[in-house]
């Protein structure tokens, strides 16, 4: 699926002087803080990390609170949807307005009525939405419905 993309990261972690008895711990406990959620420096939404240390030496940074930082390697699976990408998600809730669909099993999308083909039409019954295919009968997007789509924005 488009949107995953792999990053060699070279990142320099700032730790407080109490964690310094077990700096892996501490190094993983702020790398795990960005797991899944967006962030500017990345570009992305980090899925996933692999840390390598390359040294064991810090450097202490003077001042107030002397935190000392750790410099590490590290490779970042992120999700980075751009426009004109084509998206994998399963359909989550559906409406004659919209069709809302999660991807990676943690982000919402949603495809408004103006961007769903027009060979698709909604029918609802009590407890039972679908979109229709005049074209192809058999065709339906339902709830749990895995569909792919192109990112417009």
């Amino acid at each position: 699926m488009e949107g995953l993309k792999l990053a060699a990261a070279k990142l320099v972690v700032y730790l407080h002087p109490s964690k310094a008895k077990n700096v892996a711990d501490a190094i993983h406990g702020e790398i795990s803080s960005l797991l899944f959620k967006f962030n500017e420096t990345f570009d992305g939404v980090l899925l996933a990390y692999d840390t390598d240390f390359p040294s064991n030496l810090a450097k202490i940074l003077p001042g107030v609170h002397p935190y000392f930082g750790v410099r590490l390697e590290t490779k970042l699976l992120l999700f980075h949807p751009k426009p004109d990408m084509v998206l994998e998600g399963e359909v989550v809730r559906l409406s004659e307005q919209s069709i809302h669909v999660v991807i990676l099993g943690f982000s919402a999308a949603a495809i408004m009525a103006e961007d769903i083909r027009e060979e698709f039409k909604f029918k609802a019954k009590p407890g039972k939405e679908v979109f229709r295919s005049t074209i192809h009968k058999k065709h339906r997007i339902k709830i749990g419905t895995i569909i792919r789509f192109v990112v417009k924005r």
